[in-house]
């Protein structure tokens, strides 16, 4: 089929046409930015934490006063729990994931570094943490029993102390050590807290940082300190037991802990299994994914309502024409695919505007709200929706042009 026809028909409609193609780049700009927020909010839900979440239990709890024996009723409290009938193991930690604030400290590689290299965040560890939160070691070893130290010794030493030991995830040492195996950061060292190297001993594959601190590339960088914390640190005693039977250790734990006295108050509100914890924490990204949806569904209609009306139009305009046209031999095909192809370069040009938008737009969500840069993958999908879109949205008026009778050019207009 010749294109300068309907180049020529265009030419004498060009408003029409311009809003349509205006109309077509917008959505185009938008729907390719909002499709790359839905699959960064749907990664965001569906991202690794690293830990047995469907086993974990979180109670949280805190003294009404100074004690002075938080340490010893820690580990009384830890031995009671880990006796509960169905319980694998427990710990206590200063912070746990799904939550909106972290401990962090800056990491420098070496001493003398006058800027940070990252941010990370630190969890304290006892001997019980990797058993308990389920983490997996994919290099180097656990601590060992004599470089675990006090967390309430280390605090309050007029001398500073150094950690002994540290443990990091994957992503942490990808990012301290850039090409570097992760086998061969075994050995190294970094600086964090104090001016005494900490030494790499292991690397987990998945622990993610308890915040959004930092955004999504920051998510794990992590490291775990051979630090025994007490209950008044983050207040977070962590319970693993068989997902079947969380609702029956949750109350027994609970119960043993009021009943082991009343100077200490649990937080009702923040004591429930991890998995009640994550759904939660990723409340505003998935409402923000379907509100994105939402509105990509709404553009969409809207778009395809603007090609039905004006293709509709088009229609009514050259009945004559098209009857002429058909008089002369035009087919029915020919006449359907002659609306189609118009649609098609309407639709191309107001695409190929609608990807500069789209770029342009993700500059100023960048520059605004620090999201990423659009990846190109977002582009072609986005042209594909509109391209398919309208194609179908001009389907219905092209067939009506083309079931116009050859004798609908005799009659006089």
């Amino acid at each position: 089929m010749e294109i300068r026809p309907i180049l020529s028909t265009l030419a004498r409609h060009k408003t029409a046409a311009a809003l349509i193609v205006i109309e077509i780049a917008l959505t185009c700009a938008i729907i390719c930015n909002a499709l790359f927020m839905i699959g960064d909010r749907v990664s965001q839900i569906n991202e690794p934490s690293g830990i047995a979440e469907s086993e974990l239990l979180r109670i949280q709890l805190t003294s009404s006063g100074i004690d002075d024996n938080a340490t010893a009723r820690t580990r009384t409290d830890l031995a009671a729990l880990r006796a509960i009938p169905g319980v694998k193991d427990a710990t206590v930690v200063n912070q746990v994931p799904f939550v909106d604030s972290s401990w962090n400290s800056g990491v420098r590689l070496s001493n003398e570094q006058p800027q940070s290299t990252m941010e990370a965040t630190v969890y304290m560890t006892d001997e019980h943490f990797i058993s308990t939160f389920g983490s997996r070691l994919i290099a180097g070893r656990s601590f060992r029993p004599d470089e675990y130290l006090d967390f309430e010794t280390v605090n309050s030493s007029k001398e500073p102390i150094g950690i002994p030991a540290a443990i990091v995830t994957r992503k942490m040492a990808e990012k301290l050590y850039p090409g570097i195996p992760v086998a061969h950061v075994i050995g190294k060292v970094f600086y964090s807290w104090g001016d005494r190297p900490i030494p790499i001993v292991g690397v987990l594959d998945h622990l993610v940082r308890p915040s959004l601190q930092g955004g999504p590339s920051a998510r794990e960088y992590t490291m775990l300190f051979p630090l025994r914390a007490h209950y008044n640190v983050g207040g977070n005693y962590v319970v693993r037991t068989s997902p079947d039977r969380r609702d029956e250790v949750l109350k027994a734990a609970v119960k043993l802990l009021r009943n082991s006295g009343n100077d200490r108050i649990i937080l009702d509100e923040n004591t429930k299994p991890f998995s009640d914890l994550r759904d939660e924490f990723y409340q505003a990204p998935r409402a923000m994914a379907w509100l994105l949806g939402a509105v990509c569904v709404g553009l969409l209609l809207i778009t395809a309502l603007g090609i039905v009306g004006l293709a509709s139009f088009w229609v009514q305009q050259r009945t004559k024409q098209i009857g002429i046209r058909r008089a002369l031999g035009a087919t029915r095909g020919q006449i359907l695919r002659y609306f189609q192809t118009e649609n098609f370069l309407i639709a191309g040009i107001g695409i190929a505007l609608g990807m500069l938008l789209a770029f342009g737009l993700n500059q100023l969500l960048m520059s605004k709200y620090e999201l990423p840069r659009l990846p190109l993958l977002y582009l072609p999908a986005g042209a594909l929706i509109l391209w398919l879109l309208g194609q179908l949205a001009v389907l219905g008026p092209a067939r009506r042009a083309a079931m116009v009778p050859p004798a609908i050019a005799t009659r006089s207009a």
